[in-house]
């Protein structure tokens, strides 16, 4: 029988499925669970060793013996700092120490509670890795739990091994032993071939396997784009690729996947059996949402430098490689691939949402703006580059866009888009930069155009609806009677001072009819900078979106 500890209990099981079999276990009451799981693991030889400073070295010894990983536990508070000198001699001799300590509740750190003290990363910088483990209540809170344990013990294993720590807090009582079986949990394997043909031979052989496999792409450099974008639409013809416009540099119509996910009859024959992962941040939302409610049988993450990213929840493997190697590794070995009726189904709802898309004209609005300045941009043939802002801009970018998308997505905040933009241009005199931002992006970042580099080749596109638009469209919001304060609405602030102040042309729009005007003008001007700021209410912007998505409900 197994404790009824859930964070012991899965710590116990990912170090069988992960082939630990050594360990070295040293007396204490906070730490009796952890001890009774392993040595109840016929899996697993325990050695009990008393003294925790001299069970490090033991365990070190036991490594140097068998070539593999061995768990050294302890209890908590100063138990710990005995093994501080065995990490550090394992951190340079680049041998496979997994330190377990128990650990009191953080509740009563500092509390002048026996043997409690800071115990999370204690060991730093003679670890590669350092986690701590939280007591589970939720499913999402036992999916963290599973994921710090599989990127601990993938990390021992990493570049010729490197001790880690795994800090795992138990409440009282510590004693129960009740559980029968431990827990079948999601085992997360990483491979280590960077840029090598086999670092994605498995997958392959997994696309082939599959049924219903999905290629994400997140966002990606254009240049990097622009180098596979041949292998890219080879895929595209085999299997179901999804990408925002910030990985995209086919120059098509955006892939409208989340209304193809809202206008499927049934959004099961959507579903993936494989996921595979290339690429940073994605965008979407409820794509996001829809992916992370998949089961798929195998769910693979690219990622050139193997961190473990779990975005979807479901994530299996990690393979080590360059997304641009791994693209062409995989579109040079699906000749003779059959489509399915599962990529058939995809293609139906994206092609349907694109008509859907097409056929809607919003009221005077944000989305209203963007559509028209899309439309009209496609007509000129000006060099050029799009920047876009956060929140409600770049979702308009990715309905709207045939164009690849700049936009900051690393942390998604909304400082620095304009000062971005405006370096852009400073560094691509030959191009059109083009910059659709939110007004509180803007004048957030405003001191970015006092800048003595700021040149003639800068467009703005402010759309400016007096706050942040995107707030309007969070469900349950309209709750707080201080919406306005969370949204941070302004006071019929303009921009048309600041252009004054840095010599920038100024164009506005309040209707349709000035819409249509100013864009025009805003498009062909050629030997300044320009900023069209197009003012609209912002319970209308979130409207011309829920009428979209009723519209396609009604279908």
């Amino acid at each position: 029988m197994f404790s009824s500890k859930e964070n012991v209990n899965i710590l116990t099981a990912l170090l069988i499925q992960h082939g630990i079999t050594q360990a070295v276990v040293c007396p204490g009451s906070r730490n009796s669970p952890l001890v009774h799981n392993l040595c109840e693991c016929k899996e697993v030889k325990c050695y009990p060793v008393t003294d925790e400073r001299s069970a490090a070295f033991f365990a070190l010894g036991v490594a140097m013996s068998t070539h593999s990983p061995v768990v050294v536990c302890v209890t908590s508070g100063s138990a710990l700092l005995n093994v501080a000198p065995a990490v550090a001699e394992a951190y340079y001799q680049n041998l496979p120490l997994i330190v377990l300590s128990a650990d009191r509740p953080q509740q009563w750190v500092g509390q002048s509670d026996g043997q409690t003290m800071q115990q999370a990363n204690v060991l730093a910088p003679f670890v590669r890795k350092s986690v701590h483990l939280i007591e589970p209540k939720t499913k999402e809170e036992h999916w963290y739990c599973n994921r710090l344990v599989n990127e601990a013990l993938i990390e021992c294993k990493r570049f010729s091994y490197a001790p880690v720590h795994i800090n795992v807090p138990i409440s009282e009582p510590l004693f129960n032993y009740d559980v029968a079986t431990l827990p079948i949990e999601r085992y997360i394997s990483a491979t280590s071939a960077c840029n090598d043909t086999t670092a994605a031979a498995d997958v392959v052989s997994m696309v082939r396997q599959a049924q219903r496999p999905l290629l994400i792409i997140g966002q990606e450099t254009r240049s990097n784009m622009a180098e596979v974008k041949a292998e890219l639409a080879s895929l595209r013809q085999q299997i179901v690729v999804i990408q925002d416009k910030l990985s995209d540099v086919s120059d098509t119509e955006p892939q409208l996947f989340d209304a193809a996910i809202a206008i499927a009859e049934d959004a099961e024959v959507l579903r993936p059996d494989l996921i595979i992962y290339v690429g940073g941040t994605f965008v979407s939302k409820n794509c996001k949402q829809f992916l992370r409610n998949c089961t798929p049988i195998q769910s693979v993450l690219i990622d050139p430098r193997g961190d473990i990213r779990d975005t979807f929840m479901n994530l299996t493997t990690v393979v080590q490689c360059q997304s641009t190697t791994f693209i062409k590794i995989l579109a040079n070995s699906l000749e003779g691939f059959a489509t399915s009726k599962y990529y058939h189904d995809w293609q139906k709802a994206l092609k349907d949402a694109t008509t859907d898309a097409q056929l809607y004209s919003p009221t005077y609005s944000q989305m209203l703006a963007v559509r028209r300045f899309h439309t009209l941009l496609q007509q000129n043939n000006t060099p050029k580059a799009l920047v876009y802002g956060n929140s409600s801009a770049v979702r308009l970018g990715n309905f709207y866009s045939s164009d690849y998308i700049f936009v900051n997505r690393g942390v998604n905040g909304i400082e620095g888009t304009l000062s971005t933009a405006v370096g852009m241009a400073a560094a691509n005199k030959n191009k059109r930069m083009f910059c659709v931002i939110g007004d509180l992006s803007f004048f957030y970042d405003q001191n970015a155009l006092w800048n003595s580099n700021l040149g003639e080749n800068l467009s703005i596109l402010l759309l400016n609806n007096s706050g942040g638009g995107i707030f309007q469209q969070l469900s349950g919001l309209e709750k707080s009677a201080h919406r306005a304060a969370i949204m941070g609405v302004g006071a019929g602030v303009t921009a048309e001072g600041v252009c004054q102040t840095h010599n920038i042309s100024y164009l506005s729009a309040t209707n349709s009819e000035e819409l249509e005007s100013s864009l025009a003008a805003f498009l062909n001007v050629k030997n300044s900078s320009v900023l069209l700021e197009v003012f609209t209410n912002s319970e209308e912007d979130a409207k011309a979106w829920s009428n979209f998505y009723r519209q396609l409900q009604k279908k």
